[in-house]
């Protein structure tokens, strides 16, 4: 039987005919997250045979094998030697990473709606949407696309009925219980309240992404001024 992975009762579940799902538990939590990462480093440094790839997620860890090479019955056993290996480790001290973003008129075309929802002035939700510092707890949708916890409940707010076809790269946006940014152009239904000048994604960069998964992102508000004269130096 499988022991506790940091103190937590693990879950499996296959997913398809290459895919494990490892949950340490069901609530979107910052130590089970924190939890989640610690592990899928370790594993990474010390891959079990066979997986090919380890995608950390709120609460859980899906992996990806060669089915050709092992099946989760052989490398489960691998997997709990790492993980029980792991009870006073430690994260590495969190990255901030200040965003620019001018918040509404077209920029963020539904801030209205928040506002609406929560009853609050502009004023009001600029304010409250930029003074926490969110911690990234995955990374997933699109390329760089971070699911930040810690969105102030005042601000929550349903997602569009009717999803956008194409949402601009750099919106910022709001889901719910969740804050989010678009890195490039994409689909989306999240409430688009601004938009960063900043370009989130570069794939020929040396680091295409400006922050990972446990960094912790900072809003700063900007005018329209401002955000045109950064745009300007990200293009060129």
């Amino acid at each position: 039987m499988t022991k506790k992975w940091m103190g937590e009762t693990p879950i499996f579940h296959n997913a398809g005919e290459r895919g494990f799902i490892v949950e340490l538990g069901q609530e979107i939590d910052p130590d089970i997250n924190r939890k989640v990462r610690i592990i899928a480093n370790a594993l990474q440094m010390d891959t079990p045979r066979g997986i090919t790839e380890i995608i950390p997620t709120y609460r859980s860890l899906l992996l990806i094998y060669d089915p050709l090479i092992t099946r989760p019955e052989k490398f489960l056993s691998a997997m709990d030697r790492v993980a029980n290996s792991l009870e006073d480790e430690k994260t590495q001290p969190c990255k901030v990473v200040e965003i620019p973003v001018c918040y509404g008129d077209e920029l963020g075309p539904d801030i209205e709606n928040v506002e609406k929802t929560s009853n609050l002035s502009r004023e009001d939700v600029i304010k409250l949407h930029s003074t926490p510092e969110y911690l990234i707890y995955m990374i997933g949708f699109t390329p760089g696309f971070p699911f930040l916890g810690g969105l102030n409940e005042k601000l929550f707010t349903p997602r569009l009925k009717t999803p956008r076809m194409a949402v601009p790269k750099g919106s910022v946006g709001i889901a719910n219980n969740q804050t989010g940014m678009y890195p490039i152009q994409s689909p989306g239904g999240w409430q688009i309240i601004g938009r960063t000048p900043l370009n989130l994604f570069v794939p020929h960069r040396k680091n295409p992404f400006l922050y990972k998964a446990g960094d912790r992102i900072k809003f700063i508000p900007i005018s329209q001024k401002e955000f045109t004269k950064l745009e300007n130096m990200e293009e060129n």
